[in-house]
């Protein structure tokens, strides 16, 4: 018997939940969405009609990919992040809700400085967070700086895909190197680097462990690799007075907040993301020149 949208919505938000998914509703939502080539208004607009037996088909296919655990994200290669539709490819970390507090911190920082302010987004990936400050904050030019040449691709992608080409530059650089001489004299940085400690990878949630970028994840022995490089090492790239801004692991900021006051930093600060957890640590560097 032909099934509407609604029951294949509704079948769909029933299997995601009992299989443990959180947004079990936005995701039987978004499959059906890209299984149908509707965007959400028609997608709503046809709720009582009845699916074709193609869309339903390939509606189920990819349900029952993501039940055996595949991120939604990468099933239909895109997902929101702080208001922005983004390409998601494999190559690159799916954008979470945590991460939207870092945004939010250099929002209110950037939005202050005069215009032409430079920022980086040092660790880019598909360039989400620098993408975001961009497009709250007109007055800077970002940056999108990223070793891997695979989420480069992406980065540049979701410049053009948000229309952002004469605000935002896609750079391949080495997080844990000093910055060459071109990228220097930046008034924001902005990082949210690999910081999983090594031993801890294979035991992430499989969704996380067998689909994303191990290299986006793997922070070290202890997790701090990255952070200690960059707030050593970048901070030649700060203009005096310029804020370095990381977001952390659910534990480590006493241990960046340590950091970045051996490297020098003032005015360290640690905010709470929504779920209570002190997910983002910043500090400026010191008026009157940089060491």
């Amino acid at each position: 018997m032909p099934a509407t949208y609604n029951d294949l919505y509704l079948d769909a938000r029933k299997a995601l939940k009992s299989a443990g998914v959180e947004q079990a509703q936005l995701e039987a939502r978004e499959l059906l969405c890209f299984a149908s080539g509707k965007g959400r208004a028609e997608f709503l607009r046809d709720l009582t009609l009845y699916a074709s037996d193609g869309v339903e088909k390939r509606f189920r296919g990819l349900l029952e990919r993501r039940l055996k655990g595949e991120p939604v994200a990468y099933l239909i290669g895109e997902w929101e992040f702080y208001g922005l539709t983004l390409d998601i490819t494999r190559d690159v970390l799916i954008p979470r809700p945590d991460t939207e507090t870092l945004v939010e911190r250099g929002i209110l920082f950037a939005r202050n400085l005069p215009e032409g302010a430079r920022v980086l987004d040092l660790c880019a990936g598909s360039g989400c967070i620098g993408l975001a400050i961009a497009d709250n904050c007109p007055n800077t030019h970002v940056i999108l700086a990223e070793w891997s040449e695979d989420a480069l691709r992406v980065c540049r992608q979701n410049i053009r895909r948000i229309g952002l080409t004469r605000q935002a530059d896609p750079v391949q650089v080495d997080a844990l190197e000093p910055p060459p001489r071109l990228l220097r004299d930046f008034d924001l940085i902005l990082c949210n680097p690999p910081y999983i400690p090594t031993l801890e990878v294979g035991r992430l949630d499989p969704s996380v462990r067998d689909y994303e970028p191990h290299i986006a994840l793997d922070g070290g022995e202890d997790g701090l690799k990255f952070y200690r490089a960059v707030a050593k090492k970048w901070k030649r790239a700060l203009k005096s007075g310029g804020k370095l801004i990381f977001e952390v692991g659910h534990d480590q900021a006493p241990a960046v907040e340590y950091i970045l006051a051996e490297n020098g930093y003032q005015d360290i600060q640690t905010t709470l993301d929504p779920g209570m957890h002190w997910r983002v640590v910043e500090g400026s560097a010191e008026p009157g020149g940089i060491s």
